[in-house]
């Protein structure tokens, strides 16, 4: 999906490929083997299928700059290739030549999978003018008020396959609470969730006013 000055390609799961001046990775996961080197990878937590090695050893370069929970040092550590490695915690804020990356909570509420203590996370991203919120896996959580200023040129990718993190209700009472221009949904198709889950959300949102693009896999 072609945003602003900023592509937004979905790579299954809770996996994103962005791109303008950087090469950016959330989470990659089953992804192919052809995809463009990274700039920049960011990870929210050390679950298999969110810090998946064999993954990112598809798309490391020499110099590729890889944020990472504490959780998921000890799996990154082990890569050939020379790459930056830095930890991140809630609250850090992060600036790669122009792409600024603000670190947010993501945490369960009423489920055992991901506790706040644990530290997971989700990423804020501002480049090209245009910001992009990967909620990680997360309930619809307070802290989200906060997201409510970014309002214009705003893209939420969001969970919706229910059981380990929001189902298509909680993620769409997320969504008009945080007001963004477009949201996408996640975290579907592949351990848990179905496209009928990102239909749902989109039909709840878009009775609501709110613009939601369902991708397709790259």
């Amino acid at each position: 999906m072609k945003f602003k000055e900023v592509d937004i390609n979905w790579l299954g799961h809770s996996g994103f490929l962005i791109k303008n001046s950087k090469i950016i990775y959330i989470d990659p996961y089953q992804i192919k083997d052809d995809l463009p080197k990274a700039d920049l990878i960011l990870i929210t937590h050390s679950h298999y299928d969110h810090c998946s090695l064999e993954d990112l050893n598809k798309i490391i370069q020499p110099g590729t700059r890889v944020l990472v929970t504490p959780d998921s040092q000890s799996k990154v550590n082990k890569f050939d290739i020379p790459v930056r490695i830095e930890l991140v915690e809630v609250g850090q804020e992060f600036d790669f030549s122009g792409v600024k990356v603000l670190v947010l909570p993501a945490y369960n509420v009423d489920k055992p999978f991901h506790s706040k203590e644990e530290g997971l996370v989700g990423y804020l991203i501002k480049t090209n003018g245009v910001i992009i919120y990967h909620a990680g896996d997360t309930d619809k959580i307070p802290e989200m008020e906060k997201l409510t200023g970014y309002n214009q040129n705003f893209v939420a990718l969001l969970p919706v396959g229910g059981r380990f993190t929001m189902d298509p209700v909680e993620a769409s009472e997320a969504a008009k609470l945080i007001k963004p221009t477009v949201a996408i949904p996640m975290h579907w198709g592949t351990i848990v969730g179905t496209k009928a889950d990102a239909i749902e959300f989109k039909e709840l949102c878009e009775a609501e006013g709110i613009r939601v693009e369902i991708l397709d896999k790259i």
